[in-house]
């Protein structure tokens, strides 16, 4: 299971009651005309909508039409993606984490910044009132020099070395603290790869709060991990 998350946070003030009633309420309607004439709505909305306590959860829905190739014509088809989200005050912040890729990968259109972004709408009627946010290198050091036996996978940026983009440290070589602490020197941490011993699961970080979870497991038990254990960790 390869289930990739994107942590954002809420810049406005996240009244609960007042932001799961604006998305109750909100639905997009887009008419599309196919090549022969037919026509077909498009939808944009939120299914699934639920609130416990002060956490917001539902599920991000968008009609796309997709074309392909069929025997050396165009074939146009309609789909629907969906993204998983949910919204949470923390200490004196809100986030927002939307379970969609962050790049484009493969046919999927539905990314983690589309979500953001159109939520930000949504939710304040303005745009960028909910943006990225980062882990600083020193927590994703920590993450690995806490246990680095628990360590899979280092990536290295801003690398000094001339000629040299990044760096990676992976399998046998995490053990080596020599070479670890000289990749150090010439590079920040991008993403590290790791398990969390107390909930059985191997996850990866990156720098722009992206968690991808590696391991089998449930949607409630991804979420208590970055609820209980990852906002903590935000700048």
């Amino acid at each position: 299971m390869v289930l990739p998350a994107k942590i954002f946070e809420i810049q406005d003030e996240a009244d609960v009651e007042l932001m799961s009633t604006r998305l109750k309420e909100f639905r997009e309607e887009e008419p599309y005309t196919f090549s022969e004439g037919e026509t077909l709505t498009l939808v944009t909305e939120v299914l699934e909508l639920e609130v416990k306590g002060d956490l917001i959860s539902g599920v991000f829905s968008k009609d796309f039409i997709r074309s392909s190739q069929y025997r050396r014509e165009v074939v146009e088809s309609p789909i629907t993606e969906e993204a998983p989200f949910w919204i949470k005050p923390f200490q004196e912040k809100a986030f927002l984490v939307v379970t969609a890729p962050s790049v484009a990968r493969g046919v999927k259109k539905l990314l983690t910044s589309h979500v953001a972004n159109k939520l930000s709408e949504v939710l304040f009627s303005r745009p960028w009132a909910i943006v990225e946010v980062k882990f600083s290198n020193e927590v994703l050091r920590e993450l690995h020099e806490s246990n680095p036996q628990a360590t899979k996978l280092i990536w290295f940026d801003n690398v000094d070395i001339p000629s040299v983009e990044k760096l990676c440290l992976a399998g046998s070589s995490l053990a080596d603290t020599k070479l670890y602490h000289d990749y150090i020197d010439h590079g920040t941490i991008w993403y590290v790869v790791f398990g969390v011993q107390k909930r059985g699961i191997v996850v990866g970080i990156t720098r722009n709060c992206v968690i991808t979870l590696f391991s089998k497991s449930t949607m409630e038990d991804f979420r208590t991990y970055i609820v209980e254990d990852v906002l903590t960790l935000i700048e």
